[in-house]
């Protein structure tokens, strides 16, 4: 049976605008429940504004919840010291450059990570470095020396995702992790995350706003609108019978999947 990794129980996350928080609410997040485990790639579908990428921030511990609450394996995130539970849990973001020291070398990226997570002799990391860059097709000899801001934005997404690989968590949160990559790598990089899944058992979670790419590789789907949760279920199911609006119109948007099923985009 596959491990339930990761238990989302009525979150919520209002923000507040103005002097001291006296203007305008926000609910990003609105009363979200949902499990994964081990094994499985989660997609968490929707637009711009949608609400997943803040759920995604608060399962990182990044934002604190206004309400409800995040358990990893049975335990509640918020009772984990930090470096126990990034230990286990990590992410790659949407915007690469805002999330490393442009002054860094691409070298000392790897060792601050190995410094904090992987406490092994420099020669064992130094191998598991040119090991995990390699997967995400990037040559160790190239980069390694290179600073963050001579790096291209899909190197540096595929860097990300390589010192994440590095760490070897158990779940790896995922934002938008191809949208700088090129059209000839992207399927490299998502077949290398549904591979982390079924051969290594991470349990995978996917954010994106394409509903092909989640179909793809994703084994199930969460369709998030407005910061609800507004449909859920296996990715074959999602796609061939959506029964939301908003998800009727995601798949209308992408022409090749409303074709191949003949879908009804009717309310």
């Amino acid at each position: 049976m596959h491990e339930d990794m990761i238990r989302v129980e009525h979150l919520s996350k209002i923000f507040t605008t103005g002097f001291i928080g006296l203007g305008k609410r926000i609910v990003a997040v609105n009363d979200v429940s949902f499990n994964c485990k081990s094994g499985e790639v989660i997609g968490l579908i929707g637009e711009s504004g949608s609400g997943k990428t803040t759920t995604a921030r608060l399962i990182l511990k990044l934002l604190a919840p206004t309400s409800g609450e995040i358990y990893f394996r049975g335990k509640s995130i918020w009772t984990m010291p930090n470096r126990e539970y990034y230990r286990c849990v990590q992410g790659v973001f949407q915007d690469p450059y805002s999330s490393i020291n442009p002054v860094y070398r691409v070298k000392h990226l790897f060792n601050n990570t190995s410094n904090l997570f992987r406490e092994v002799p420099k020669n064992e990391a130094s191998h598991r470095v040119k090991e995990v860059l390699e997967l995400v097709h990037l040559k160790p000899e190239e980069v390694l020396e290179k600073h963050i801001d001579e790096l291209s934005g899909g190197e540096l997404q595929r860097i990300l995702l390589a010192n994440c690989l590095f760490v070897d968590p158990n779940v790896i949160l995922t934002d938008e992790p191809t949208s700088m990559i090129d059209a000839s790598m992207r399927v490299i990089v998502l077949n290398l995350i549904k591979e982390l899944s079924e051969k290594h058992r991470k349990l995978i979670v996917f954010i994106t706003h394409d509903i092909s790419q989640a179909f793809y590789i994703c084994d199930r789907m969460i369709v998030m609108y407005q910061g609800l949760i507004v449909e859920q279920g296996s990715a074959e199911d999602v796609v061939l019978n959506p029964q939301h609006p908003y998800t009727k119109r995601l798949i209308s948007d992408v022409p090749k999947l409303k074709q191949k099923f003949k879908l009804s985009m009717e309310d």
